[in-house]
């Protein structure tokens, strides 16, 4: 179960970025990458498949060669949607697979290991959800997500009126995994130009 083999991965992309004044936010330069590029390096030796989840024309990601997995509910209903494409596409392409991890494709620094502590932690919890935090702040687009958690999202879903995601994994049954922020938080978020600007030094602090 610890293995990457046993775990898909969802790179989540699907946002508006109003703040970036819109497009792919995941698309900017950060020393020499983009967002995405910096996403798929740390994201893809922690899971096998690596999804990506845009709506939209795929042939703009074309060059990360992973597969673009879009909303299955159409009017950008956020997060959530993102999370049950990547498990259906999980139910119909690779169904012996128990889990689903998500990444957000504007946060480059998340941690190496991440996967691997959801995972264990969700095993020893008996947890049908693994979500990380950091300064004890939870971040729910990292998180591990078990495939018997695609209906209660559907049902979600269906009603058109998704909450926030930090409101919603709270009424499931989780568990939550601290991780360390010594010298840079690892779930530092690029949302303007100004963060943008800010992750810069951060880039050199990588581990």
């Amino acid at each position: 179960m610890s293995t990457p083999e046993s775990v898909v991965g969802i790179i989540l992309a699907g946002g508006l970025a109003r703040r970036m004044g819109g497009g792919d936010k995941c698309l900017l330069p950060l020393v020499g990458k983009t967002l995405l590029q910096r996403t798929i390096e740390r994201a893809q030796p922690q899971v096998n498949p690596l999804l990506l989840n845009a709506n939209g024309n795929s042939l703009r990601f074309a060059r990360t060669r992973l597969p673009v997995v879009p909303d299955v509910y159409p009017n950008n209903l956020g997060p959530l949607a993102g999370i049950h494409a990547g498990l259906q596409w999980m139910k119909s392409n690779s169904p012996d697979a128990e889990w689903l991890a998500s990444f957000a494709s504007d946060t480059p620094f998340f941690p190496t290991d991440l996967v691997a502590r959801l995972v264990t932690a969700a095993a020893t919890q008996q947890a049908q959800l693994a979500v990380a935090t950091s300064n004890h702040r939870a971040h729910p687009i990292f998180a591990l997500w078990h495939a018997s958690l695609i209906g209660v999202i559907e049902k979600q879903l269906e009603t058109g009126d998704v909450p926030r995601l930090q409101d919603w994994i709270k009424k499931q049954k989780l568990v939550e995994v601290e991780f360390a922020a010594d010298g840079y938080d690892p779930f530092f978020n690029i949302n303007t130009p100004q963060d943008l600007y800010a992750a810069e030094p951060m880039v050199s602090l990588l581990k």
